[in-house]
């Protein structure tokens, strides 16, 4: 059951996207400061959800790439578009916990939560996020509902398999840390 929640958690996209935005309608360079983050990662390549509020201001996508740039929806590496700019953000770390949490499991309902807390770092970006640097306490929570199998003797029982797909999904990430531009 471990492992098929990790693996949902983790192909589910841990796209924490970094902590910095500017609003749509500014034109100056932001300052930086407290940032907040909140993510609707996709769980597969197509390209998830991403807001920042907080210091400065600002709404995209993200998604997993490797650290070449390349989209990898194992990737440990995540890449924001931002109206104004984008930039990377390393989520080795955030991975790594996911990897080795232990899941709730219930039995009975076939369901099961991990949740995790961990930093990532912004890098690489461009337009106004050009020199951004900065860490993001990141805190993701993914929740799952499993299949049941459908015949023969384990007939009911909770679907175990890696391969089983979640009957739901739900993965959530938000955290909040401190940006910089150089």
């Amino acid at each position: 059951g471990r492992r098929v929640v990790v693996g949902v958690a983790v192909a589910g996209g841990l796209l924490i996207g970094g902590t910095a935005a500017l609003g749509a309608g500014a034109a100056s360079k932001p300052k930086g400061g407290e940032v907040h983050v909140l993510v609707e990662p996709s769980g597969s390549a197509t390209p998830g959800k991403i807001l920042f509020t907080g210091a400065i201001g600002d709404q995209g996508t993200t998604l997993n790439v490797d650290q070449n740039g390349t989209p990898d929806p194992n990737g440990n590496y995540a890449k924001v578009t931002l109206s104004q700019g984008t930039f990377e953000v390393n989520i080795t770390a955030l991975k790594a916990a996911s990897n080795n949490a232990s899941p709730r499991f219930n039995t009975a309902t076939c369901s099961a939560t991990i949740s995790v807390i961990a930093p990532i770092t912004l890098l690489d970006g461009t337009g106004l996020y050009a020199g951004i640097t900065g860490t993001v306490r990141a805190s993701e929570t993914a929740g799952f509902i499993g299949p049941r199998i459908t015949s023969g003797a384990k007939k009911g029982q909770c679907n175990m398999d890696n391969s089983a797909q979640p009957v739901g999904l739900l993965i959530l990430v938000t955290g909040t840390g401190t940006v910089h531009f150089g």
